[in-house]
């Protein structure tokens, strides 16, 4: 079918259907220009507003940053009110990028040297302990921009002349663990080489504070440091000075997981801190006004105390649920030993041979680094340790208890099977007490080791009586006084764990 033009055609269309308002604005340039104006304005709004939510919605509600928190005045717990809290330069900048990014911070505490693998086993979201995003570094893990512009000095005593690079070949060098001051002694090496100079001999602790005593003791001749911690340190030890690096300066940014969505965010706010002044203001009041210790020795931890006794608790908790659970599991293992099937022998055989064999600290940093690349179940470092303490201390005790099975006169078991005794009651009623009675020295040892040894879970971060005497020492730049107390309750509990094993036994022997 055909239709005319004048019907549906254009000119039907100008006659008879009403134009949109804002085209019949043409008769008004001015009213077309504001309403072009307003239009940009709502889609610049539109746009600014999908822009903030969607970044809101890539950064989750609750975010742990990773830290070395005995790095003072960096990161370093406050323990001065009887109470343990984590403060420092780089906290106050992490809270003030959680209140303009809008999420909680959660601060996670453990050596420098497994910040990287926490990161990498995405036990955390970011790290902010005072790193310089070296080369070697960015292949593993992303960085943000530079907040802190730093530099490398030699501490050393002040009878010495060890103030520039040249001075330092030949002699003993200090760096903590995994740092980039580290990484300098190893280029100052490869220099020497190049120059067929004497080597430096590089030595690595895991703290700051454990070079500074190894200074005053004499073990090395010098330590490389942060100029801001060696400032610290040579406030409070007035024997050691220290003396800047020329030409050697770096700077300290946040790390994160290798593809992590976090770093444009958290760039914006850190140059919104340079252009506003909070950088700087955070600076000075940490830098600047760090202060002079409260008294000399013991009279600067007396507040701290109350701090340290606090990981009693711990370390007794720790021991108590490790030692149960390696108990129940030795029984496990000891059975299997001297079962009939064969299998179960080598199974068993071949599982105590693995514990026994590999060091117990690197047990307890496969559970806890481990589990969560493996599982995807991040493991708290209480809960690691007492896996890591259950599974080797049930090694152990499995050839005690074994070799307390076989002890027992085989009459026992003889008769017991000849009036038709079920076998598991045989083990419960008659064989395991009289083994236990026999081998109850063998225990009370291993229980006493493993709540001495329970101080490797300082290690991964958990507050046992070690940890809190170490974060004190790092706090007040000691390291003799917090750990000596840390000594003498540690001497007190194996005492008492001693004197009633000793009770136990003598009841034992009476009840015989």
């Amino acid at each position: 079918m055909r239709f005319r033009s004048g019907q549906f055609g254009l000119f039907s269309v100008k006659r008879f259907v009403p134009l949109p308002r804002f085209a019949r604005l043409g008769r008004s340039p001015w009213k077309l220009a504001i309403s072009t104006f307003l239009l940009i304005i709502m889609t610049v709004n539109l746009i600014a507003q999908f822009s903030v939510s969607s970044v809101a919605q890539d950064i989750p509600k609750v975010l742990q940053m990773g830290t070395s928190a005995d790095y003072k005045p960096f990161e370093f717990h406050d323990t001065s009110g009887g109470e343990d809290k984590i403060v420092g330069f780089d906290v106050d900048i992490a809270r003030r990028l959680s209140e303009d990014l809008g999420f909680k911070l959660e601060i996670v505490d453990m050596d420098f040297n497994g910040l990287i693998p926490a990161l990498q086993s995405q036990r955390v979201d970011f790290v902010m302990a005072g790193m310089t995003p070296t080369p070697e570094r960015k292949r593993n893990i992303d960085f943000s921009q530079i907040y802190y512009e730093a530099k490398n000095t030699i501490i050393a005593k002040q009878n010495n002349s060890l103030t520039t690079i040249a001075s330092l070949y030949g002699k003993t060098v200090g760096a903590q663990l995994g740092s980039t001051q580290e990484e300098a002694v190893k280029t100052m090496n490869q220099e020497a080489a190049k120059q067929k100079k004497p080597a430096i001999n590089l030595v690595t602790r895991n703290r700051v504070s454990e070079l500074i005593q190894e200074i005053k003791a004499n073990r090395i001749d010098a330590a490389i440091v942060e100029d801001t911690v060696a400032q610290g340190y040579t406030g409070v030890y007035p024997d050691l000075q220290f003396s800047v690096i020329e030409n050697n300066e770096g700077g300290y940014a946040i790390a994160f997981p290798k593809g992590s969505t976090l770093v444009a965010p958290f760039n914006k706010v850190l140059a919104t801190m340079k252009k506003d002044g909070t950088l700087e203001r955070f600076a000075k009041k940490w830098f600047e006004d760090q202060g002079k210790p409260a008294g000399i020795g013991f009279q600067q931890i007396i507040p701290s105390i109350p701090y340290i006794l606090g990981g009693i608790g711990v370390t007794l908790a720790f021991t108590l649920v490790s030692a149960i659970l390696g108990f129940i599991w030795a029984v496990v293992l000891a059975l299997m030993k001297i079962a009939e099937f064969k299998p179960f022998r080598w199974l068993a055989n071949a599982y105590t041979s693995v514990f026994r064999g590999t060091p117990l600290i690197l047990q307890i940093a496969l559970v806890y680094f481990a589990t969560p690349q493996l599982v995807g179940y991040d493991i708290p470092a209480f809960q690691a340790g007492v896996i890591a303490f259950a599974l080797n201390s049930g090694a152990y005790v499995s050839e005690t208890l074994r070799a307390g099975i076989l002890a027992v006169d085989k009459g026992q078991r003889e008769a017991a099977l000849s009036l038709g005794v079920p076998y598991r009651l045989m083990m419960t009623d008659i064989i395991l007490p009289q083994a236990l009675k026999n081998i109850l020295p063998a225990l009370a040892n291993e229980g006493i080791n493993l709540l001495k040894d329970s101080a490797l879970v300082s290690t991964i971060g958990a507050a046992d009586l070690l940890r809190r005497a170490t974060v004190v020492g790092a706090e007040k730049y000691l390291y003799f006084e917090p750990l000596i107390i840390a000594a003498i309750v540690y001497y007190v509990m194996v005492m008492l764990l001693t004197m009633g094993t000793s009770v136990l036994e003598k009841r034992l022997q009476r009840s015989a």
